[in-house]
């Protein structure tokens, strides 16, 4: 059966655009459209979408409040296709709808045939694709972690040991990612003692808006690693948009055009296996929900070199396929909950401020 699309797009032209792309794929079947979030949720009953695809600015109600509405009454799979992730000023409210419980972002295609436009056209059916196969958690707003639940992962943290004081933490993601590396970084304290580098499989034009984000829940600086510099302790680095980033024998950040990884570039095998090799059993590989394969050699490069890796658990994840792949390699040594990864680092860490160097 084709994958039902409701799209809530107040702009005839965008709306047509949408609407050409999506039809020319023979596995997805429009099932309404809306000029407004409002219009958008009286449809869902009838319409029965499998995903949603949704602009931000809207009148009547916006995608923000669109999204909150969705996930509360009737949670899907939810795409969030904007051009205003292009202005500076408006990147955080497209974070917003991730927040909200829209589970990717996309910048809205315009009408044209040069090379950026026809990969983003594919990239939005492959993306309705994907979504269409993925859980939602539907928000339950006010309730917090039951006791129970952080007991157990206070002893899940407690439980892992090292022998090697750990030097740097490396990050993959991707699908879901965003909202998964908030929960880590997060968790993360002002005097965190290790440089960390995270690479996330991010449209172009979003990065700077993801940093932006995490900013406002980090205890920690986010910015992009300077080619050249070394990984400084208590800052978090990301690679430049389209450039894989891995650590030199002299231990500088180095920017490298080379042909995708896994289908990606900036790949997060690329930087795993890097930073493994500058930093051997010191590396903790930290790999989160996403599609693909992506980051499951570069996980088993870390184990293979005796660093501590850990992986996103399926009930977690809003796409199980990154974790799932390097479990299947033997890559990962430990599978934890998304709410128990942040606090077993820093519990692994703090091992060593106080033990062995």
């Amino acid at each position: 059966m084709p994958i039902r699309v409701l799209v809530v797009e107040d702009s005839p032209i965008a709306l047509a655009i949408l609407k050409k792309i999506l039809s020319s794929s023979p596995d997805i079947e429009i099932v309404g459209t809306a000029r407004s979030g409002m219009e958008g949720l009286e449809l869902i009953p009838e319409a029965c979408p499998d995903v949603i695809c949704t602009d931000f600015f809207m009148p009547h109600m916006n995608g923000l409040e669109f999204t909150s509405q969705v996930m509360l009454r009737y949670p899907r799979p939810i795409l969030v296709v904007s051009a205003s992730v292009q202005e500076e000023e408006d990147t955080h409210r497209i974070f917003q709808l991730l927040e909200a419980g829209a589970v990717d972002i996309l910048p809205k295609p315009k009408a044209g045939l040069d090379s950026d436009n026809i990969r983003l056209k594919q990239a939005l059916i492959n993306k309705i694709k994907v979504l269409s196969g993925v859980k939602v958690f539907k928000k339950k707003h006010g309730k917090s972690q039951p006791h129970s639940a952080f007991n157990r992962h206070n002893r899940i943290a407690s439980s892992i040991k090292l022998s090697s004081r750990p030097k740097i933490l490396a990050v993959g993601s991707s699908t879901g990612g965003p909202l998964a590396l908030q929960k880590v970084l997060a968790s993360l304290p002002p005097d965190f003692p290790l440089p960390v580098v995270c690479v996330q499989h991010i449209s172009l034009g979003f990065l700077q808006g993801l940093i932006d984000w995490l900013s406002e829940s980090c205890h920690l600086p986010i910015q992009i690693a300077p080619a050249g510099e070394r990984p400084k302790p208590g800052n978090i680095y990301f690679p430049p948009e389209r450039q894989h980033l891995e650590i030199d024998r002299q231990g500088r950040f180095v920017h490298s055009k080379l042909p995708p990884v896994d289908g990606h570039r900036p790949s997060v095998t690329t930087s795993f296996k890097s930073i493994a090799g500058f930093y051997g059993r010191r590396t903790i590989g930290v790999l989160l929900t996403g599609m693909g394969r992506d980051g499951a050699d570069g996980m088993k490069t870390i184990t293979d070199v005796g660093g501590l890796t850990i992986a996103q658990d399926e009930a977690t994840s809003i796409v199980f396929g990154m974790p799932k792949e390097a479990i299947a390699l033997g890559a990962a040594q430990h599978v934890l909950p998304i709410q128990a990864i942040g606090p077993t680092v820093l519990n692994v860490v703090q091992q060593f401020v106080l033990g062995p160097q």
